[in-house]
């Protein structure tokens, strides 16, 4: 598997850390992945190299402020951090490893922050890839938050977390704070894309697990307006792909199926992908 080249990304007094797969080109857009709750670039493990050598693009992979080797922190999540991601976070990636037109691939509340990120920088981001979202506040969810808390009661669930957020149980903790006391509170619980859904004029494919322990077909249902949301109120085109017993990690549990998903929707629908690698 190549071997990513890694960059420090200096924002707001703040470093995070970041991977690049591939070589980039002027002619095709890189891929940027935004990470899940828990996340972080080593657990994406051996899918940025696989995305791509099938696609033929750069791929990035960055830690958000937080997690992973990024700089850690000790401030509570504001409400609108899903939005507040594209801005300076995601910008300052972008910026300083001078990456021209993007991709966005978010996984979990990583695809909550692509939409949203689509919506503020239209004329950098050509197409967005969500999977296994959250487009509002379902009860599945909080459920599935609510059974994790639970796991996450003993120390050595902790301590293997950790192993992914710089060996560091406090930094691992917060990183488990963050994700269950936001979407726990009360004040979340009216949260929703949908005021950036009706701003995104990209194509936008919602890949989902029709095993999702985190949310039910209703997320990338909304996302692409099949359920009458903002989804459907104009912009690019938008599809759903649904795969068959499948849970809250599809590139983990059928990176196979993901790929294929994925390269096919970049051949039709973003045109400097159009010849795709056979």
């Amino acid at each position: 598997m190549d071997v990513p080249q890694p960059y420090r990304v200096d924002v707001d007094g703040v470093t995070l850390q970041a991977s690049l797969w591939g070589q980039r080109s002027a002619d095709r857009p890189a891929i940027v992945l935004m990470h899940e709750s828990l996340g972080g670039v080593a657990l994406w493990r051996e899918f940025p190299a696989q995305l791509s050598a099938r696609t033929g693009c750069a791929v990035v992979a960055y830690d958000r402020y937080g997690f992973g080797a990024s700089q850690a922190r000790h401030d509570r999540l504001p409400a609108d951090f899903i939005a507040a991601e594209a801005r300076p976070w995601l910008l300052a990636v972008l910026q300083q490893l001078a990456l021209g037109p993007v991709v966005l691939f978010g996984h979990s509340v990583g695809g909550g922050m692509a939409i949203s990120a689509a919506a503020q920088l239209p004329q950098q981001v050509v197409a967005v890839i969500t999977e296994s979202a959250q487009a509002f506040v379902e009860e599945r969810t909080l459920e599935g938050i609510r059974a994790a808390r639970d796991s996450f009661a003993d120390p050595a669930q902790v301590m293997r977390l950790a192993r992914y957020h710089g060996n560091d149980a406090q930094k691992a903790r917060w990183v488990l704070d963050a994700w269950i006391d936001t979407w726990l509170h009360p004040g979340f619980a009216s949260w929703s894309l949908d005021a950036a859904l009706a701003r995104v004029r990209c194509p936008v494919l919602a890949l989902h697990g029709d095993q999702d322990e985190y949310g039910s077909l209703a997320h990338p249902r909304r996302i692409v307006g099949q359920d009458g949301g903002p989804g459907g109120s104009g912009g690019g085109p938008r599809e759903c792909r649904v795969l068959s017993s499948c849970g809250h990690v599809p590139h983990r549990e059928q990176p196979e199926q993901v790929l294929l998903a994925v390269c096919d929707f970049l051949a039709r629908r973003v045109a400097a992908c159009a010849v795709m690698p056979g």
